[in-house]
């Protein structure tokens, strides 16, 4: 530590500090991750169709390897985040993650063989895989613990805006097409020509705001705390709540790194009795996180509403409308994880959408496509953005020791890429080997199962410090 600055000495109960405009600031900064990730990871649903086309993609495993080769990247990057999250600082990979998206989004838009495209959407996985740890880590440790919650799931708020505009852009840029076009004809328009590498070149504008904004925010003060900077530490969390917050956080932050001189932030540390229990945890909640199915409802959306008797141009419209229902309930959500709690939520979420996904597969099944698959596939998503998708990371982001923290992160984090690769490379083929009634059963039965899960083995961490759900954690295992 730099010294014995007076304040610490203090007691470590904290203050209960209002959000600052300060607060709100940094972790909208932080968020805007979460905003390119949302675009960068939807964008292809709208854009995908036309791409295809351009590239003469006609296989299931060619179409799936050209859907999911950004989750090659999204697992490098999420791996590498853990690493360099507590070697570099989480400011200074959230600026790398920024630079990342800008130059990966406009050269897949103007990529003209698909090998450039392969590499490119990978670069872009990457940027992804690092926002997707250190945003909500970033925002978690510097958070009071009453908001905590409320502010993760801003970053989760983000990724839906994100989506919703990626689905807007598709839907803006795309040019009507006549139905029953001949494929010939097909591949001279626009959209195949031009309009797909617009849909991903759109997002670069975002990305040099935030790559701008990102030299202005604080590093965490966790973790300037855990390298001797008590006097910076001090100043950012003072910032963020006042004087009497700061003492009595600082304090809190400073016991436990205390306790923890003797631990080293190794990778085998994260297999010690008492800690592996819970990485297997989070690791888990990531994975049922992707197996869901939601995000087939988001990448292959053309595929889904098509099956269910759409023609072209409501595909992209109907898309729109799921964006949009799944902004409502991530806000709703936001409102409200603070005061329902994190398990009560995740266990509604799979059972909601376990129900949605059942009945999808029966409706299938029993012939009913049109406005009835439309109808349970916006309930899926409502269930899924108001519960699993922003309380996932939230718990994420809080459930582990502070001082193995990050790279715990990493892995659960580098779990739900690989899960995220293996549902939606998966995907085309499960589709035609078991067909859409088959198809929803299973993940709807993925759900279920996942319900009990939650409710055997994840603890509550409502309202509680992260330093009190160590302690929790360390001593229930």
């Amino acid at each position: 530590m730099q010294g014995t600055p007076a304040y610490r000495l203090t007691t470590a109960s904290v203050a209960k500090p209002e959000p600052t405009v300060y607060l709100w600031g940094i972790t909208i900064v932080a968020a805007m991750g979460g905003l390119l990730f949302g675009y960068d990871w939807v964008v292809i649903g709208g854009a995908r169709q036309f791409y295809e086309a351009y590239f003469h993609l006609t296989s299931e495993a060619m179409i799936g390897w050209a859907n999911s080769c950004a989750l090659i990247g999204c697992f490098a990057g999420s791996f590498a985040a853990g690493y360099a999250g507590e070697r570099f600082g989480r400011k200074r990979v959230l600026l790398v993650s920024a630079v990342l998206f800008a130059v990966s989004s406009g050269l897949t838009g103007w990529a003209y063989s698909f090998t450039a495209f392969i590499c490119w959407r990978i670069v872009g996985g990457t940027a992804i895989g690092l926002s997707s740890n250190i945003s909500p880590l970033y925002i978690a440790e510097v958070s009071p613990a009453t908001i905590r919650g409320r502010l993760v799931s801003l970053n989760q708020f983000a990724i839906v805006v994100g989506i919703l505009l990626a689905q807007i852009a598709n839907w803006k840029i795309a040019r009507p097409i006549p139905d029953h076009i001949s494929h010939t004809l097909f591949l001279e328009t626009w959209n195949v020509q031009y309009g797909w590498r617009w849909m991903f070149c759109a997002v670069v504008v975002p990305a040099l705001l935030f790559t701008v904004m990102s030299l202005f925010i604080p590093e965490s003060p966790r973790w300037l705390l855990a390298r001797g900077g008590s006097d910076a530490a001090y100043n950012v969390l003072k910032r963020v709540g006042g004087r009497s917050y700061a003492l009595g956080e600082l304090a809190n932050i400073q016991q436990t790194l205390q306790a923890e001189e003797s631990a080293q932030a190794s990778w085998s540390e994260l297999w010690v009795p008492g800690v592996r229990k819970i990485v297997l945890i989070g690791a888990v909640l990531a994975v049922l996180q992707q197996w869901t199915g939601i995000n087939i409802l988001f990448n292959y959306a053309a595929e889904v509403y098509r099956s269910a008797g759409y023609g072209e141009n409501d595909i992209l419209l109907n898309i729109v409308i799921t964006g949009a229902i799944n902004l409502i309930f991530t806000i709703i959500a936001m409102l409200i994880v603070d005061r329902v709690g994190r398990r009560p939520m995740m266990l509604l979420g799979c059972i909601g959408v376990g129900a949605s996904h059942l009945l999808s597969g029966l409706a299938y099944r029993a012939g009913l496509h049109g406005s009835a698959v439309l109808v349970l596939t916006l309930s899926a998503i409502a269930c899924y953005a108001l519960t699993l998708a922003p309380v996932t990371w939230v718990l994420i982001s809080e459930i582990f020791p502070n001082h193995v923290r990050s790279r715990a992160v990493s892995v659960a984090v580098s779990a739900l890429w690989v899960a995220s690769f293996a549902l939606t490379y998966s995907f085309p083929l499960i589709n035609r080997a078991l067909g859409s009634s088959g198809t929803f059963l299973g993940y709807g039965t993925i759900c279920m199962l996942g319900a009990v899960f939650v409710f055997v083995f994840v603890p509550e961490t409502k309202g509680k410090t992260l330093e009190e759900i160590e302690a929790k954690v360390l001593t229930s295992n």
